[in-house]
């Protein structure tokens, strides 16, 4: 090859600049370099050929049917499948579809070759060619695709290929079987792990239950032991409030002791009965207030689902009042015996001054109401509360308040009553 001159190594370094920037999308046609190497492919520019190799690389799929492609020569061919090879690319079906399309056109080149002769020239070729691959450059996905050119490729060829992919595929194989063995041995650990847990579990449960049965069985005992004990407290308890014998509210001496000191009326606690229950009489104040209208001085408890226990007191009692009218009572109270919400001691709430006059609300036939404190519907339910309207509020608490309407009953209104209880002489 003769030395480029100064002008022509110029163009080619503006030619190889310019496709440097246009890169793959140029399709090597606006820097037309491929024509230009083969107008010039006698000039000794190494740097030309490998740039064009390079651009051939990038854009292969777009240029394979490029009639310029297939002017390359026999040994450009060879230096490009070198250039391949020297960059560890893989060589697609596609290449072997150029190759065998080169072939043909360089036959048909060939003028007075019959076709015997042509085909041997392409089995040749195609066995120089494929003597230069490295085995481990042909993708495995195309080996199958390689079975259409077996009789132009050397015997062994597509034989290597496949031993090759056998012996990968077995050391996969053998590498994935020491993989799922390891893996069945960490399962197993694994496995062994949880059932040591499961046992201690078990054995745990085991000793829970045993400790269980013994502290069930201990409190067997301690109960056969109390229950002389206990008998005798009913005993003396039914004997010394013999109006609370049956109650199903009042069953704390303590409760007893706060509504004897409240009343501070001897006689009438003393002498009071039982002469309504709600769970026995029925959940309907007319049957309330046919007891206990013009009966004087009355005792109210009342029980809610939610365990809270709170009542009220008049001396006066209520009237058979049709229309309905508020009654004047200085010494009505209203009381709370069990506040869990709060965990408030029993503690009682005494009218205030000024709302005297409306100490109770009287309505034959209705609701039962101190004030507008606590109200029961006329089927005893549900609840209201308005707590501080009309009676004092415990320390600290102010009215209108969340705090102060759910006070006796843990809540405003909607509460379920559970149980009714009213004492009278």
């Amino acid at each position: 090859m003769k030395e480029a001159s100064l002008e022509q190594k110029t163009i080619i370094f503006l030619l190889i600049r310019r496709s440097s920037q246009i890169g793959r999308h140029s399709q090597l046609g606006s820097p037309k370099i491929l024509p230009f190497f083969f107008q010039n492919r006698n000039l000794n520019s190494n740097e030309i050929e490998m740039k064009c190799f390079e651009l051939i690389n990038q854009n292969f799929s777009q240029i394979q049917n490029n009639e310029n492609l297939f002017n390359l020569t026999k040994e450009e061919i060879i230096k490009f499948i070198q250039f391949k090879q020297e960059k560890k690319e893989i060589f697609q079906f596609d290449f072997f579809q150029f190759l065998d399309n080169w072939i043909e056109k360089r036959n048909q080149r060939l003028k007075g070759k019959k076709e015997k002769e042509k085909e041997k020239e392409k089995k040749r070729l195609f066995h120089s060619f494929s003597s230069l691959f490295d085995k481990d450059s042909i993708s495995k996905q195309d080996f199958d695709k390689l079975k259409q050119f077996d009789i132009f490729l050397p015997n062994s060829f597509l034989v290597d290929i496949q031993n090759k992919a056998i012996q990968t595929k077995d050391k996969q194989i053998a590498k994935n079987k020491k993989e799922n063995q390891q893996m069945k041995i960490e399962i197993e650990e694994k496995e062994k792990e949880i059932e040591d847990k499961n046992k201690k579990i078990e054995d745990k449960d085991k000793e829970n239950q045993q400790m269980k049965i013994e502290i069930e069985e201990k409190w067997k005992q301690e109960i056969e032991k109390m229950k002389p004990i206990f008998d005798k407290y009913q005993e003396q308890y039914k004997k010394d409030f013999p109006q609370f014998s049956d109650s199903e509210i009042i069953k704390d001496i303590e409760y007893v002791k706060k509504l004897q000191e409240w009343i501070n009326d001897n006689d009438f606690f003393s002498k009071m009965k039982k002469g309504f229950s709600a769970k026995k009489d029925g959940f309907d104040s007319k049957n309330w207030h046919k007891a206990f209208d013009g009966k004087g001085k009355t005792l109210i408890i009342i029980k809610t689902k939610d365990n809270f226990i709170f009542g009220g007191f008049t001396q006066v009692g209520f009237k058979h009042t049709p229309m309905g009218e508020y009654i004047q009572d200085s010494n009505a109270f209203i009381f709370s015996l069990r506040n869990d919400k709060g965990n408030r001691n029993p503690e009682k709430f005494s009218i205030k001054k000024e709302e005297e006059k409306y100490a109770l609300y009287s309505y034959a036939n209705e609701s039962i109401c101190f004030g507008q404190d606590f109200i029961l519907r006329s089927n005893l339910q549900p609840g209201y509360s308005d707590f501080g309207s009309s009676y004092n509020l415990p320390n600290g608490i102010k009215y209108d308040t969340d705090e102060a309407q759910s006070y006796l009953a843990g809540s405003y209104k909607s509460w379920v009553v559970d149980e009714v209880e009213t004492y009278f002489i």
